[in-house]
């Protein structure tokens, strides 16, 4: 069943009406280490002559690559390195190969926070309210999606989105083969996947192995900076259901972002587990930006 009602939260004004923009290709390994490098040397790199001499790639994957870059957050709009982008993948960024499976959870949630220049990205992790779908599926909410942001978007760059969003994330694991997939990082975060003989899809909702208790809490405390301002606490639900949340952003059960919550609050003195009244809600004392920063600052130095 394909929902017929998108009702839309503060956050969605935030959501850049941006689709197929990445000329048919997803995100592959070294792309966004690549671009981040060449724009830090040279912001007008993509825009030269002999930017696919200098990258190595065709013409249309240096568009691909200058999109990915900004859509992620590591480019800002004008092509230079964003703050993000530098702490990431800078000379001394945390991760500055990606060779942490950390890093591919962060750049995720970074794509999909505001601004949000994939609306269909947004879309498929935050409205798009079904278990199991078909392509179909899919494509058809997708498109009432875009009737109501940007109607005079053609079916046929939904489709170009369906076909990269199903490349980027499907994970076969060994129960099948999609396409491209193996060459896209994010299919390691196990988010999506396709059972044996099946021909849909289903999302992977609770624990992943490779999603660290820092990132959810950290992208916990980052939310709670939009949507809570001057509060000192979020509750549990928002954190899993709100449209944006990294319950809905990373498919996390209660039980897997309570546990990743509870596991972190032991090491720092400034954040508690609170119930009251059976409302568990996320308490933090200072600025949960500056906490945030201080979380995965401490994460990446230890591993």
């Amino acid at each position: 069943m394909i929902q017929t009602n998108l009702p839309l939260n503060p956050l969605d004004n935030s959501i850049n009406p941006v689709f197929a923009r990445h000329e048919t290709f997803h995100p592959r390994w070294g792309w966004l280490n690549k671009g981040f490098s060449a724009a830090n040397a040279d912001n007008k790199i993509f825009l030269a002559d002999d930017a696919p001499i200098r990258l190595g790639v065709g013409k249309n994957m240096v568009k691909s690559i200058r999109y990915w870059c900004n859509a992620f957050k590591v480019t800002e709009n004008d092509d230079n390195p964003s703050e993000f982008g530098k702490r990431l993948l800078g000379e001394n960024g945390w991760d500055k190969y990606l060779e942490n499976p950390a890093s591919l959870w962060l750049l995720h949630w970074h794509f999909l926070k505001p601004s949000c220049n994939g609306a269909s990205w947004y879309y498929t992790f935050n409205l798009f309210n079904e278990t199991e779908f078909s392509r179909d599926d899919l494509f058809n909410g997708l498109k009432k999606f875009r009737d109501e942001i940007k109607p005079n978007i053609a079916d046929s760059s939904l489709n170009k989105d369906v076909t990269c969003i199903l490349r980027m994330y499907v994970d076969t694991g060994d129960d099948g083969f999609v396409e491209d997939s193996i060459d896209s990082p994010f299919a390691d975060l196990g988010l999506i996947y396709q059972p044996l003989h099946s021909k849909n899809y289903r999302f992977r909702f609770g624990n992943k192995s490779s999603l660290s208790p820092e990132i959810i809490l950290a992208t916990c405390l980052e939310y709670a900076s939009w949507v809570s301002d001057n509060q000192t606490t979020i509750s549990i639900s928002r954190l899993l259901y709100d449209y944006g949340s990294p319950g809905l952003v990373f498919k996390l059960t209660e039980e897997a972002l309570l546990g990743a919550i509870d596991s972190m609050i032991r090491k720092y003195d400034n954040l508690f587990l609170a119930d009251t009244a059976g409302l568990i809600q996320l308490s933090f004392n200072g600025n949960p930006l500056d906490l945030a920063d201080n979380i995965l600052d401490d994460f990446f130095l230890n591993n």
